[in-house]
């Protein structure tokens, strides 16, 4: 659904995940480009997740859209009418939601970064993992509003804004008869993880720190338990990675079912 830059570390070639600014020409107008971001917003979020941050990046771009961003319009319209049968498949399970979280750092111009977060039942009924990964319930995919100085801070900031989210998802399983334990919430970064459980100094990092010291407070009261996991686990990968950034064409395969 989008344009992948292969990223390549090290000598000649090396470029930054960000894009250049775009210089092409503006359009004369950027109502197509918003019926487009209108219309596609709630069939990306309630049907095919994959075309989020694609998404993402175009809707940042509709109120001072260019030739260039309505080329990326129209690869996303000939994705989405080329794959038109997208299902979203769930199977019985113990109702207890689990919330798999990530984050790209400076992926995009302006210094912007974007998390993601993956809402699931992983469990059967009786308690066992599920044989085939069950559908998300609802996949975040936004930026951060501020510049972050560091991968670890817009890890920690990933898991301050899939809390948020998912305390009113909490609240409505407990209405509907689904008693929660504490949410576990995965992430691929040791870093957050220890921030969250206290098991880092804290020295060059006080404003984050303080930012987000929210996450502490509702992991003592029990809402919440983090814990970590490699991203690329061959049985359990971090499901939210594929909508923090734009994969290959093979890769992109793979994640749709």
């Amino acid at each position: 659904p989008y344009e992948h830059f292969p990223v390549v570390f090290g000598g000649k070639g090396t470029r930054q995940y960000a894009t250049a600014p775009d210089t092409s020409p503006p359009l004369s107008s950027p109502t197509y480009i918003q019926q487009v971001v209108g219309s596609l917003l709630y069939y990306a979020r309630a049907l095919d997740n994959t075309i989020l941050p694609a998404l993402n990046d175009i809707s940042t771009q509709q109120s001072k859209p260019t030739e260039n961003t309505l080329k990326k319009c129209k690869r996303l319209l000939d994705y989405v009418s080329t794959y038109k049968d997208t299902f979203l498949r769930y199977h019985a399970s113990d109702m207890i939601l689990n919330v798999d979280s990530d984050a790209a750092y400076l992926v995009a111009p302006g210094a912007k970064s974007r998390i993601a977060g993956f809402f699931y039942f992983p469990h059967s009924p009786k308690g066992t993992v599920l044989h085939e990964i069950n559908s998300p319930i609802h996949v975040e995919c936004r930026y951060l509003r501020h510049v972050v100085a560091s991968a670890a801070e817009v890890e920690v900031g990933g898991l301050f804004l899939n809390f948020q989210t998912t305390i009113p998802i909490r609240n409505t399983l407990i209405l509907m008869g689904h008693p929660q334990p504490p949410t576990p919430i995965k992430t691929d970064n040791t870093t957050a993880q220890a921030f969250n459980y206290k098991n880092i100094a804290i020295k060059k990092a006080k404003s984050w720190y303080m930012r987000y010291f929210w996450l502490r407070d509702r992991e003592n009261q029990l809402h919440f338990k983090i814990y970590w996991k490699k991203g690329t686990h061959e049985n359990d990968p971090n499901n939210a990675d594929y909508h923090t950034k734009h994969h290959s064409v093979i890769h992109h395969k793979g994640v749709r079912h």
